[in-house]
This record gives structure tokens, C-alpha cells and sequence, in this order.
């Protein structure tokens, strides 16, 4: 019996630090202050306007690709706020819709709602950075979980934009995302 508790007490030790190293140590780790001194600067108004093009996957929480996707999105600003529409078509042959409802603040801050976030995303922009945190739920047929997420994206130096987003359930990471958006070509 004692060898079992011993091994139950060891087994939520080696959990918690992994649980912990994984908040503390990684994605979830940074700050927007972090990027506050780099180059480009990432301005939405300027870089997430106009029809925009996404490509990117999903990851399981296992780390497998569990989804792909192309993203048609139409950005559009009058002065601090904006509406980015997006249509993602998924390789099931899935598509889903969201609008995103945005309001810059001159500080940086930003705030943000959708039809399935959970009350109002609040994020920042920083240097080539741009952080959003916010609750979603997902559709019925998904579970109609609730997930805390954590977007960033960063402006690469010609313009593209790269996202990763962590999905959490009881600070659980249950699926990431990495994406690309770049100002899609017109005709």
C-alpha cells in the first residue's frame, strides 16, 4: 500500500511540474512587451486589410495534424474599428464562418468579439507582434466545449503574417494552430 501511494504522489509531482514547465516555460510565457523594440511594426489597420488569404493546420492535442484549412478573409476599418470576416474552408470539405469585431485603443490595446467568443477578447499590439486572448466555445457538433485561446502573430519582415494559436480546457493545451495570412492577389 505505501508503495502505491508513494507512486501516486511521485506520478502528481512529475504531472505538476509538467503542467507547470509547460505554462511557465513556453508558448503561454510571453509578454507583449517581449516584442516591444523589434521591426516591423505590426499595425492592423495596415497588415490585416483588404481580402487576405490564410493557409494553416490544427494539431491535436497529441501533436498530430488533426485538420488543414484555407482562410478567404475581408478586413475592413473606419478609423480604430474593424470588421475581419473570415470563411475557412477545412479538408473535410467543412466550412465555417466568423466575424471578428474589433476596436484599437491608442495604447495598443485591443478588444475584440464574435458571435462564439465568450464575452470580449483583450489583446495588444507590440513591435512586430500582435497578442489576443479570449474564450470561444465551439460548435455542437464539435462538443460545444468551452477553450481558452491565446493567438499570436507575428509580422515577418515582407509582409506575411504568422499565427499560432493555443487552444486550453483546464489549462490543458487541446490543440494548436499555425497559420499563414498575406494579402491575397487580385485579379
Amino acid at each position: 500500500m505505501a508503495i502505491m501511494t508513494g507512486l501516486a504522489v511521485a506520478l502528481a509531482v512529475i504531472l505538476g511540474f509538467v503542467l507547470l514547465r509547460d505554462r511557465m516555460a513556453s508558448f503561454a510565457a510571453q509578454r507583449p512587451k517581449d516584442y516591444a523594440d523589434m521591426q516591423p511594426e505590426f499595425d492592423l489597420r495596415t497588415h490585416l486589410s483588404g481580402p487576405i488569404l490564410c493557409e494553416g493546420v490544427v494539431y491535436g492535442p497529441l501533436g498530430r495534424v488533426s485538420s488543414r484549412f484555407v482562410g478567404d478573409f475581408n478586413v475592413t476599418w473606419d478609423g480604430d474599428r474593424g470588421v475581419m470576416e473570415e470563411t475557412f474552408t477545412y479538408d473535410s470539405g467543412e466550412v465555417q464562418r466568423r466575424a471578428w469585431h474589433l476596436k484599437l485603443k491608442d495604447s495598443g490595446e485591443i478588444e475584440a468579439h464574435a458571435k462564439d467568443v465568450i464575452g470580449t477578447g483583450h489583446g495588444w499590439q507590440s513591435g512586430p507582434s500582435v497578442m489576443l486572448r479570449y474564450r470561444i466555445r465551439l460548435e455542437e457538433d464539435a462538443g460545444g466545449h468551452v477553450l481558452d485561446a491565446i493567438d499570436w502573430m507575428y509580422l515577418a519582415p515582407n509582409g506575411t503574417i504568422v499565427n499560432r494559436s493555443q487552444f486550453r480546457k483546464f489549462g490543458l493545451k487541446v490543440a494548436e494552430l499555425v497559420a499563414t495570412m498575406r494579402r491575397k492577389e487580385t485579379a
